[in-house]
């Protein structure tokens, strides 16, 4: 069964990975015992697998798809975008996709390298992409998108960037994965406001964990333009590392302890949005793993968005 499908009949769940590397990586992750066999053990329903920026790592990123595929445990996804990728090129690689068992893409545009002014590619958005992957491949892929609660960083507007996502549908995209969003207010107003729109796809919410302050400030700033809500902000004060993060000099046992408690803290903060999502009416919970088990797992356990025996 296709993701979308899943999507319109249950609650999904679903992990996103990386492609590591090095080989001692890619071992620890697809490895006997390694992190996709521990994955497997939440039940997900597809995991996804990114690749390096301009498409780098894409070796990697097809080899741990086509283990995905022949463990049989879940559905494999790519992630591709129009970075340096021509029109030729991304046939090619697609239909290689394609021919390892691999048909679900996140088509993305993807970020814009900072030497260059555009995609360096023959498309410019990720609307071209997914009309592009339609008219070449037919129904053969199952394709996601991207959707920004907060709108894209380098969208002029929300309303402009719901627009873009309405047109991402029109050019036959079937569901939407969210970059991440930890305010709740603003994504109800999204969610309303692209329904109101005629955007009619399924809603997979992309969750990054709450574990470290550092990455909070990184993942909010760096690339997605996230606001940090009152509660998360607490929290963050109550734990901080001085005088900050990025250049802790605390003593090392406290800025043990205050990690140590952040990350309890920001577990419990994550499972608490993750409710309020399901409650909403999502279609799916999509959590970015960074490769790491135990936290992933803590969170699915007692979120209870699987029932795992």
């Amino acid at each position: 069964m296709r993701i979308s499908e899943l999507l319109q009949e249950r609650m999904v769940l679903s992990l996103e990975v990386f492609p590591p590397k090095t080989d001692a990586g890619m071992d620890k992750l697809c490895g006997k015992d390694g992190s996709l066999e521990r994955f497997y053990e939440l039940r997900p329903d597809y995991i996804s697998c990114t690749y390096g920026a301009g498409g780098s790592n894409i070796g990697r990123n097809l080899e741990v798809l086509k283990r995905i595929k022949a463990d049989g445990k879940c559905i494999p996804m790519t992630h591709f975008n129009c970075i340096r990728n021509t029109k030729d090129g991304i046939r090619d690689q697609l239909q290689t996709y394609l021919d390892s068992g691999v048909g679900h893409v996140l088509a993305l545009r993807g970020d814009l390298p900072v030497d260059a002014g555009g995609t360096c590619g023959d498309f410019h958005h990720a609307t071209e992409l997914v009309k592009f992957i339609r008219r070449e491949f037919g129904d053969k892929f199952d394709i996601a998108v991207a959707g920004s609660p907060e709108g894209h960083l380098h969208c002029r507007s929300l309303n402009a960037d719901i627009t873009f996502l309405k047109q991402k549908q029109d050019n036959g995209a079937n569901f939407i994965l969210t970059q991440l969003c930890w305010d709740m207010e603003q994504f109800k107003r999204w969610y309303d406001a692209i329904r109101k729109a005629g955007v009619t796809m399924p809603v997979d919410i992309g969750v990054m964990p709450v574990l470290d302050i550092s990455a909070v400030i990184n993942m909010s700033l760096s690339r997605n333009g996230c606001a940090i809500p009152g509660e998360l902000a607490r929290l963050m004060s109550l734990y901080w590392i001085f005088p900050n993060p990025f250049a802790p000099k605390d003593a090392e046992e406290l800025i043990a302890q205050k990690k140590a408690s952040f990350r309890k803290a920001g577990i419990e903060y994550t499972i608490r949005l993750i409710d309020e999502y399901r409650a909403l009416g999502v279609n799916g919970i999509h959590l970015y793993t960074l490769n790491k088990y135990e936290a992933v797992s803590q969170i699915v356990r007692e979120s209870g968005i699987t029932d795992i025996i």
